[in-house]
């Protein structure tokens, strides 16, 4: 029984992405002059992207080095976000100075989108990869800044009565009662975080990079390499969803504990 209830996980998971690739084939399929290539022509193009000796363009060949400069924009930048988004999380969900202080500023920061600071990231940072650091970085830093505030924000007052009555008390509360109480809210943002950071890379790679997905995506637009395009969009989701899955994993096995996590 738990062999079939494993087979039939992956054959649903399947099903939704099989199902919508037999329409776009059918949708495709036959028409030379469409805009919009076929499966088949993808699936070329992203075996010329890996491994070379189909095509032999400035394309060939060269998909490991875009994905290995990607991963490190968005694992830099995400890094940086965390460092950042979790202490000061942690502070103005639980200083009401500090909430006081820098809640406000950061609350009207939070909507302006990331593509609105393109040209200011251009200014400060210059053309290249300093740049896709500082946009990912804002991508990734809000989703993780106000789950670490809510969960925060969320806990219960009377763990800090139980703790106080034990004798843990002023700012020992952070380690033993605060951050376990909060790391549930602190990994969904962590999840979003890392979600987001994927999601602006490619225009944190409209700064002058010369390499990673969002660079070569856009290379691609530029020549109508429609079918190159879709390969980078479908080694962005893959890679997110690998990303995901890690921080999921990692999560699961701190947070065994809780009755929801564990």
């Amino acid at each position: 029984m738990s062999i079939l209830r494993r087979l039939t996980a992956p054959a649903l998971a399947l099903a939704l992405p099989v199902a919508l690739a037999l329409v776009w084939h059918l949708a495709t399929v036959g028409r030379p002059y469409s805009l919009i290539p076929p499966p088949a022509e993808v699936w070329t193009e992203m075996r010329d992207l890996a491994v070379g000796g189909i095509n032999d363009d400035a394309f060939s060949g060269t998909l490991w080095t875009h994905l290995a400069a990607s991963l490190a924009r968005v694992f830099g930048g995400f890094a940086l976000a965390a460092a950042a988004a979790l202490p000061l999380g942690l502070l103005i969900g639980r200083v009401p100075l500090m909430r006081a202080l820098l809640d406000p500023t950061f609350q009207i920061l939070r909507p302006v989108p990331v593509t609105a600071w393109l040209p200011l990231a251009m200014i400060l940072f210059g053309l290249g990869p300093r740049s896709a650091y500082f946009l990912v970085f804002l991508g990734a830093f809000y989703p993780i800044l106000v789950n670490t505030i809510f969960g925060v924000r969320s806990v219960e007052p009377r763990l800090f009565e139980a703790a106080a009555m034990l004798g843990c008390t002023g700012t020992a509360q952070f380690a033993r009662v605060v951050l376990p109480a909060a790391l549930p809210s602190i990994f969904t943002g962590l999840r979003l975080g890392l979600g987001f950071a994927w999601v602006v890379i490619v225009v944190g790679e409209m700064t002058g990079v010369q390499t990673g997905l969002g660079a070569i995506i856009m290379e691609a637009r530029q020549l109508s390499r429609t079918e190159i395009v879709i390969c980078g969009m479908v080694v962005i989701g893959v890679a997110g969803f690998v990303s995901d899955r890690i921080v999921m994993e990692i999560g699961r096995r701190l947070l065994a504990w809780s009755p929801a996590h564990g």
